[in-house]
């Protein structure tokens, strides 16, 4: 596997990555409640829209695969994308396939309401406490600040009913090792089902 560190060309294009990134977080916001809206609205088939998002899937797979092991290719990928990339995905999977593996799992599992709900609270309440949480968050809490956990609860009460939302927020801030673009609509639509199954 090629090393990535040696290109300081490509150490570079990662730096300019850091910060609030808010051309990402309206990215990442859009693509979810454009899915969310979609499905609510139009209710397209199950099957053939899980193997379309399962296509998409495999095909940002494969970029990330090809770009970590290749520098030429990874520079590429920050020089195209420097305003969506984050520096986390100069040696991991874009966050972008996390996103779509997570939208092909949430959606094949749960009934689609659920999962609109976990897509939702992904597209909405965890952009907008990243980017509130960077920017004026100063207690920390959870490896994020409190202010962070605040909005994500808060967004995330307006789709869910509250004790999922503190749920998800918790899956949001310890998601590790899986990325939180994966855990948090699964772990909010699973929390969902298992609520209305106790209640």
């Amino acid at each position: 596997m090629t090393e990535l560190r040696p290109s300081s060309d490509l150490g570079t294009l990662v730096d300019r990555t850091s910060g609030a990134q808010p051309m990402r977080r309206l990215f990442h916001a859009f693509n979810g409640s454009a899915l969310a809206a979609l499905i609510t609205f139009f209710t397209p088939p199950k099957t053939p829209t899980v193997t379309i998002l399962g296509g998409a899937f495999l095909f940002l797979l494969t970029f990330d695969l090809v770009r970590l092991r290749s520098t030429s290719a990874n520079r590429m990928f920050f020089t195209w994308f420097n305003r969506l990339a984050s520096p986390r995905e100069a040696q991991g999977l874009a966050s972008s396939t996390w996103y779509a593996l997570a939208m092909v799992l949430v959606l094949a599992i749960f009934p689609w309401p659920t999962a609109v709900s976990g897509i939702l609270v992904m597209a909405l309440a965890d952009p907008a406490a990243s980017y509130i949480g960077r920017r004026w968050g100063r207690r920390p809490f959870l490896g994020g600040s409190v202010l962070g956990f605040g909005v994500f609860v808060g967004v995330a009460a307006l789709i869910l009913a509250l004790r999922t939302a503190l749920v998800a927020a918790v899956a949001e801030r310890r998601s590790e090792p899986l990325d939180d673009n994966l855990a948090v609509p699964i772990v909010t639509a699973g929390s969902i089902v298992l609520l209305q199954t106790l209640l």
